[in-house]
């Protein structure tokens, strides 16, 4: 089969005013980035059509090293619904150069199930990433000319939290010292940096109703403490408005095409191991002021993308999905069941069963949230018909809906199947109302227990010293009703990347909070998970060239 790449350069690619006017926005309404790519504007998301659209979430068994392909099944069930007649629009993230580079070459679908442009959607895209990275950077910026600029008034701070980002895996930048040199150079001090996915810029992009929202959580944002314990914030500094203006763009979704021309909102790119791993409310709720199906997908496994989109991203937008597909592989519940990488191609019928584990914990969770699910088999070439029989047959016995994608060799012809059962489900058994893990009322320690507990099986919940005292500081800001975002390996239920299937009765280490007063959430930071990833020994940059005028080693 064509490389990814090879085959996006093969479709023919409608103008997007032509994507637009087929959803039903007029060519005087989008903003366009050459011919393929276009911006939205906020202000014609319907609230009330909205409310007749039919969400659907996609998400997946614990991730693995091999790849599960929620993307490509999202893009191969809007493919499927649009080849039966019906209305459909696929919302995603946007991609970070950071595993671009490392060690995904591209987020962008594969196969014949992709959002194209790729090349450009891989990289940069129409600058939204680097509009969060500018805008919390010069945060950075003018917090530190603020201290150096009154220094002499005699003000300072006790504590400094805002970090700097960069859309780059780069361990070297982790902890680092601003200020070395002659005075004129400023104030040393400690800081560091996260990836940009994981910048609470990012978050409050995804989780703002209109750029007003953006101003006014931004100027919320906690910068520092002062040393009578009092928050410092970015309406502190008085520059609200100016970063609000850095956003302005950034806030409208983007509209391109997928493989087969149907139309594709892609908006944010929060990871869900470091953040909350959901594209933008504004870009979900266009998708379904315009589509009469929309079908986005939350980060990594379940107990981490669905549950963050759920519990954060749905308790405050007031989405609900109508059906919830689970991604599973052959190869992903081989890994489950113990079979080492090097043999996941192989027929093994007993990793298979073993794997099952992994994903009856996750159907369980669904389930308990109140999510009709349907797992979405993303067939490979190596798979046996007698495994696929076997998923199906354990599914059947669970009660599960099942159905086969085949998108990814096939296009939209191969998710046609899936995207009838779809509509069926949704017509005669579809979610009910949410059942969310905690309620706003409980304590910022009971909700990140609920969640340890109930979606990822731990046994006991522990928080380090400094975490107690920030606990005692968030009760004492009166934020104990913002909901939790918990930051964890996305390899296992538990916070040991090397614990496949399903663990269960283990410790669960609450290493850190950071207080997210712009987001409006509390990040718990669990075990060893660190929010700068660092390149691979081989990166996929390696990979990677421009031949002749054309990018090569994307996929």
């Amino acid at each position: 089969m064509k490389a990814d790449i090879e085959i996006a350069r093969s479709v023919r690619m409608r103008k997007i005013t032509d994507v637009a006017a087929g959803i039903g926005i007029p060519e005087e309404q989008i903003e366009q980035y050459g011919h393929y790519m276009a911006k939205i504007p906020v202000e014609l998301t319907d609230e009330e059509k909205a409310k007749k659209s039919n969400l659907i979430l996609v998400t997946a068994i614990t991730a693995t090293k091999a790849g599960i392909g929620k993307t490509t099944a999202s893009i191969g069930l809007a493919l499927g619904l649009n080849r039966i007649g019906k209305k459909a629009v696929v919302a995603l993230r946007e991609p970070s150069l950071g595993p671009c580079f490392g060690l995904k070459g591209g987020a962008a679908g594969g196969g014949y199930a992709q959002v194209l442009p790729m090349e450009k959607i891989n990289l940069h895209f129409t600058g939204d990433f680097h509009a969060v990275t500018s805008t919390h950077n010069m945060i950075a910026a003018l917090l530190d000319n603020y201290l150096y600029q009154h220094q002499a008034e005699g003000f300072a701070l006790k504590e400094i939290v805002w970090k700097r980002v960069l859309d780059v895996n780069d361990r070297s930048l982790r902890s680092i010292v601003t200020g070395l040199g002659p005075r004129t150079n400023g104030l040393p001090q400690e800081s560091g940096f996260d990836i940009t996915p994981a910048s609470e810029i990012m978050a409050i992009l995804c989780l703002s109703k209109d750029l007003e929202d953006v101003k006014r959580r931004i100027g919320n944002i906690t910068l520092g403490y002062t040393f009578d314990d009092k928050p410092f914030t970015v309406n502190d500094l008085g520059v609200a408005g100016a970063m609000a203006a850095l956003m302005a763009d950034a806030i409208k979704p983007n509209l391109v095409q997928t493989t087969e021309g149907s139309a594709a909102i892609v908006h944010g790119g929060p990871f869900a191991n470091i953040a909350h791993g959901c594209n933008s409310i504004i870009a979900t709720k266009e998708a379904m002021t315009f589509g009469d199906y929309v079908i986005t997908e939350a980060g990594f496994g379940a107990d981490l993308g669905a549950e963050k989109f759920l519990n954060i991203k749905c308790r405050k937008s007031g989405l609900c999905p109508k059906l919830t597909l689970l991604v599973a592989t052959l190869q992903g519940l081989k890994m489950h069941g113990d079979v080492p990488l090097e043999k996941i191609k192989e027929p093994d019928a007993e990793g298979v069963r073993k794997g099952f584990a992994n994903l009856d914990r996750h159907i369980m969770n669904l389930r308990s949230l109140g999510q009709t699910v349907m797992v979405c088999f993303n067939k490979f070439a190596s798979d046996t018909e007698e495994e696929i029989r076997m998923v199906e047959d354990h599914c059947r016995e669970l009660g599960v809906y099942f159905a086969i994608n085949d998108a990814y060799a096939r296009g939209g012809e191969g998710a046609e199947e899936l995207a009838a059962q779809v509509v069926d489900i949704i017509e005669k058994d579809p979610s009910g109302p949410l059942k969310l893990t905690y309620s706003d009322e409980e304590s910022i320690e009971d909700k990140i227990t609920a969640v340890a507990r109930n979606i990822y099986g731990a046994g006991s919940v522990t928080f380090s010293a400094s975490c107690r005292k920030k606990l005692a500081q968030i009760r004492q800001l009166g934020l104990s009703g913002y909901p939790v975002c918990i930051a964890k390996t996305q390899y296992s239920f538990s916070q040991d990347p090397k614990r496949y299937g399903a663990p269960s009765g283990f410790e669960f280490e609450i290493r850190d909070l950071v207080i997210n007063t712009g987001a409006e959430m509390i990040v718990a930071i669990a075990g060893d998970i660190i929010r700068m990833p660092g390149l691979p020994k081989v990166p996929q940059a390696l990979n990677i060239d421009i031949v002749n005028g054309q990018i090569d080693g994307l996929s």
